[in-house]
């Protein structure tokens, strides 16, 4: 491909002025390209921020329709539901409690909000009183195939509690086919996985493990996450899901990890989500809270890039401002 050469061709005129900058501009951003994550807690009364995350809170269910109202309120109609239990032990078990956390959240949102869109996570790191993702072997190993029933059984609960979309973010081998073949058997085919499908051993996530409780109580998950070294692994995971009957994939974190998600998108042409995870987030509002960025700014150009990588939905803590930014 050749373009004409200086003198001829100025690409500076097509910059000159916010109309003609507007319109040649490749990728727009939309409230309908963000899911919000939710946090939420038993008890009542509480909306504790989150002291590593300026802005975002965990939430118990009494204010989870205020909550929900206010995102709609903003035009944002995605949300993604993470919930603390009120106990944990070795196997999770509260994931698949039909009166789980995450379960009753459910309800309430489809009750109250039809036209909110609820999809939940599925792991187990929320519920293990030891913080990894499965079930563990006796040399604290964690056991893949006995994880994966445990899986399952979550998924469905969370389809019967009104999930709309479940997604797994374990990272077992085999979950969504076991997840898929689950929700089948249950008679909620038509409810869609999206898969935590490329999802690296970050040190982006530690907010996270304060905003979900989830953090291991020994080791970390570098033997079931996958290793940052590795760009064409990430490609076969999401392959891999695919196979297994994911109706999307994701790659999170996203930004460290654009170049994967690009080639995940053209690779494949699927449905590709992209999270813009926790660490992220709070560098953005730390930088900016000591006067060093203009936020508004660096988070509009942070998801365009996302955007731009191939992400067709965006997994975002700053939904809410992007929405009153683009509304204005």
């Amino acid at each position: 491909m050749q373009y004409g050469s200086f003198p001829t061709y100025r690409p500076r005129r097509m910059r000159n002025g916010e109309a003609v900058r507007q319109m040649m501009r490749e990728t727009e951003l939309s409230v309908n390209d963000f899911i919000y994550p939710l946090f939420v807690k038993p008890g009542t009364g509480r909306r504790d921020e989150i002291s590593s995350m300026p802005g975002i809170f965990q939430v118990s269910l009494d204010l989870l329709i205020a909550e929900i109202e206010e995102l709609l309120a903003l035009g944002v109609h995605y949300v993604i539901l993470f919930g603390i239990p009120a106990a944990k032990d070795e196997l999770g078990s509260e994931s698949a409690d039909d009166h789980g956390i995450v379960q009753e959240a459910c309800r309430l949102i489809r009750q109250n909000a039809p036209e909110m869109f609820v999809i939940t996570d599925v792991c187990l790191c929320e519920y293990t009183s030891h913080g990894h993702c499965g079930a563990l072997d006796e040399d604290g190993y964690v056991n893949n195939d006995k994880t994966l029933s445990l899986l399952a059984a979550e998924a469905v609960s969370h389809a019967r509690a009104g999930s709309q979309m479940v997604a797994p973010s374990d990272m077992m081998d085999g979950r969504v086919g076991a997840i898929r073949e689950a929700l089948d058997a249950a008679g909620f085919e038509n409810v869609p996985i999206m898969s935590y499908s490329t999802k690296y051993a970050s040190g982006y996530y530690g907010p996270f493990r304060d905003a979900a409780d989830s953090a291991p109580s020994f080791g970390d998950r570098r033997a079931y996450q996958m290793d940052p070294a590795n760009a064409d692994e990430g490609v076969r995971e999401a392959a891999l899901d695919i196979a297994e009957g994911a109706d999307m994939v994701m790659v999170k974190p996203a930004l460290p990890y654009l170049d994967v998600l690009s080639r995940v998108k053209r690779e494949f042409h699927f449905p590709t989500v992209a999270y813009n995870v926790s660490g992220e987030y709070a560098m953005v509002k730390a930088a900016a809270q000591n006067g060093w960025i203009d936020e508004r700014r660096v988070v509009l150009e942070t998801l365009l890039s996302i955007k731009r990588a191939g992400a067709d939905m965006i997994i975002t803590y700053h939904a809410k401002d992007v929405a009153r930014w683009l509304a204005e």
